[in-house]
């Protein structure tokens, strides 16, 4: 039987880690076995000196859609609180990385997917991206921390809008609310640009 392809590919280039997610089919879901395959490449790059920045960039025109909805709906009350705390402690790994973290988001970025993205330090988007956190539809709230860091970037009135609607936003949107810090039409080398220039205003 041929080998699945990865949920995430990762390379190093020029110290600077692209992860990309990599199930447009299935439009990017943070399932459990593709959160397993990101704590196992953080776990990778986060030590090494010579890994200097990290992108996380979809594939096509997803970014990510945030939980898988089949495997939501298996969980009990202990498995639920289990699988949030796991991406809890995934996102916050990414939140206090030493390196510089930023999210190219390359369309929709959903639900759990808007909460890694949160996790990042710096958030670039293409014209075409679309932002939501669409649990309130789905009678869920994100439990992997979108509802502490989505009020602390984009103030409290519009994140309580975005979380109690389920409204979508368009990049124009989260550009005025500050949401993301760039429109782009190449995301990832956007990305690498904002990494090089900060490593040329580091002191000497």
């Amino acid at each position: 039987m041929a080998q699945q392809t990865p949920a995430l590919l990762t390379e190093v280039t020029d110290s600077i880690a692209i992860l990309r997610f990599n199930r447009p089919a299935e439009r990017n879901p943070l399932s459990r076995a593709t959160l397993h395959e990101l704590k196992t490449a953080l776990s990778a790059l986060l030590p090494r000196d010579d890994v200097k920045a990290l992108i996380f960039t979809g594939t096509d025109d997803v970014f990510l859609s945030g939980a898988n909805i089949r495997e939501l709906s298996e969980l009990d009350s202990t498995s639920a609180l289990e699988f949030s705390q796991f991406g809890q402690d995934i996102f916050q790994t990414i939140a206090d990385a030493k390196q510089l973290t930023i999210a190219a988001i390359n369309g929709y970025c959903m639900g759990g997917g808007l909460d890694l993205a949160l996790a990042c330090d710096i958030r670039v988007a293409s014209e075409s991206a679309v932002f939501s956190h669409p649990g309130a539809r789905l009678g869920v709230i994100t439990g992997w921390g979108g509802t502490q860091r989505l009020p602390r970037i984009i103030n409290r009135g519009p994140a309580l809008e975005m979380l109690l609607t389920a409204r979508q936003l368009t990049s124009r949107e989260a550009l005025t609310l500050g949401l993301i810090a760039e429109l782009s039409i190449n995301q990832v080398q956007t990305a690498m640009r904002i990494v090089h220039n900060s490593r040329e205003r580091e002191p000497s």
